[in-house]
């Protein structure tokens, strides 16, 4: 193989996005994003006896979830070690460029906010009337207020200007797509946010949690400055894969742990990997035979840990994701042929997770997958029913507000999104679910259930702070009302809830995963 340029022959192409949001307000309508698919729900979460994976003696330093040094917590997906994995056949094809390790111009930047930074203003790009696009309430705002801005925000420079900020005293992941700074105004196209000591990924109710195709933020699996030289044998967490279209699946474009894929994946994609899916190398793959160092502790993080599926690129077989400033690059000294070839060994041998013995979180403890995550939402439209004025929802606090009042405001949502239409989190007919309020001040919540004929088939009645329902999931339900009552005259009130399915875990679910 001739030597021929790093420009050419070795680059990071852009993933794929589309002009902007075209869909009105309150409809699930996200660059990029599609919200179909099939998957089976598997949620880490929970102990039990397992034997760990082979190969973790490295002596690792301990770590401190859910700050910005390791976002999330220890059950997350991303510090997940999958016991006696089980491949599939599929290889990822060749592309129009080699695969690659790298930060730059699709990765993203981290950055942490400080007590004593500046709130900021983040507008709407320049000629996007319509606002920044929030996917968690579907619909668009005029501005996002973030309380604590760090000056050293700098977006990556691709078209999609991923870029998040860490605020460790809000405990939030603030994720941005099409960030930019135009003549001294902070602009974006989107604006996402996921709990700084959650799962790193969404989940039925909340489901878009990040500027990546998935629905996570962009820092989720990506190698960061400090483990590049940490002297240690492999990164302590999955990686951040992209995939291109003839390695991609259109008959099945998301799978668990992913709640949202590309919009034109079930139109364009050529291959049989899901978006979410996990992969990993063989435990017989050589990693003593990668020369490139640098390489090699990637190849053994994907041999212990993996790497999740978030995004689709133009024209790369795969790439990893490495966080802007961390010096990482494995052809320092210009196109090197030796790890080029590496590369590609790495790729023909990469295979998707199809089934597991059992999964050991970040803490090396034992964990069973807990399927039962929230799969309510207050979004949408709501109209009043008794007085005003009416409440309105608030991403970060999940819930509807109320301002204070001397009226008992009633008010109520017939949106089809405040049940997940998520296709692994989608309720179940027959099964039990127990819906719990999460109010303040006095607030209350209603859940009703209909048939397409308007026939009643629940009703929880209001349930104060703390209250909960239970009951079966209706066989012919069609139809959703969610009611909202604010609270105690002249006090601020809160309405919120979860609804999740109260079955008994099944021993084995989890423990395999869907091609």
């Amino acid at each position: 193989m001739t030597s021929t340029s790093l420009s050419s022959r070795f680059r990071m192409s852009r993933p794929s996005r589309p002009a902007g949001p075209t869909g009105p307000a309150g409809r699930s309508h996200r660059p990029a994003r599609l919200f179909a698919g099939t998957a089976l729900a598997l949620v880490l979460c929970g102990t039990a006896g397992m034997l760990a994976p082979q190969a973790r003696a490295q002596t690792t330093p301990a770590r401190v979830f859910g700050t910005y040094d390791t976002p999330f917590a220890a059950f997350s997906p991303w510090y997940m070690q999958p016991v006696a994995p089980v491949l599939g056949d599929f290889s990822i094809p060749t592309s129009n460029y080699y695969p690659t390790v790298a930060e730059g111009t699709w990765s993203t930047g981290v950055f942490k906010a400080l007590s004593s930074d500046p709130s900021v203003t983040v507008y709407p790009l320049v000629g996007n009337t319509s606002g920044i696009w929030d996917p968690d309430a579907e619909s668009y705002r005029a501005t996002v207020v973030i309380p604590r801005w760090p000056a050293n925000v700098v977006p990556a420079s691709g078209s999609d200007g991923h870029a998040d900020i860490i605020d460790e005293g809000m405990g939030i992941v603030h994720s941005f797509f099409q960030l930019r700074l135009d003549n001294g105004t902070w602009r974006a196209g989107q604006y996402a946010w996921a709990p700084l000591a959650g799962r790193g990924f969404g989940e039925g109710g909340h489901y878009y949690q990040g500027a990546r195709a998935v629905g996570v933020p962009a820092i989720g699996g990506v190698i960061r400055k400090a483990e590049v030289d940490d002297g240690l044998g492999w990164y302590q967490h999955a990686l951040a894969v992209s995939l291109t279209y003839n390695a991609l699946s259109a008959a099945t474009t998301y799978i668990y742990p992913a709640t949202s894929a590309d919009s034109n994946a079930a139109t364009t994609n050529t291959g049989s990997i899901p978006q979410g899916a996990l992969l990993m190398l063989p435990s017989t793959f050589d990693t003593s035979t990668i020369t490139n160092l640098k390489l090699r502790k990637v190849a053994e993080t994907l041999k212990r840990y993996g790497g999740y599926v978030v995004d689709r690129n133009y024209g790369t077989p795969f790439v990893i994701y490495a966080e802007n400033g961390s010096n990482f690059n494995l052809m320092p000294n210009g196109w090197d042929n030796t790890t080029a070839n590496e590369l590609q060994m790495v790729r023909a041998a990469l295979r998707q997770v199809v089934s597991v013995s059992g999964w050991v979180d970040g803490n090396g403890a034992s964990i069973v997958p807990e399927q039962r995550l929230n799969i309510l939402s207050l979004r949408g439209q709501w109209s009043l029913q008794r007085s005003s004025p009416l409440g309105s929802f608030d991403t970060w606090k999940q819930a509807v507000v109320f301002p204070a009042t001397a009226v008992d405001v009633a008010q109520v949502n017939y949106s089809t999104r405040t049940i997940s239409t998520v296709a692994w989190a989608k309720p179940v007919a027959g099964t039990p679910y127990k819906l719990t309020a999460r109010c303040s001040g006095g607030g209350r919540l209603r859940l009703a259930l209909y048939n397409n004929s308007g026939t009643k088939l629940y009703d929880s009645g209001e349930l104060a702070d703390g209250a909960v329902a239970s009951f079966n999931w209706p066989a012919d339900y069609a139809r959703v009302a969610v009611y909202a009552y604010s609270g105690n005259a002249g006090t601020v009130s809160t309405v919120g809830g979860t609804l999740v399915s109260d079955a008994p875990l099944n021993a084995l679910s989890g423990k395999t995963l869907m091609k």
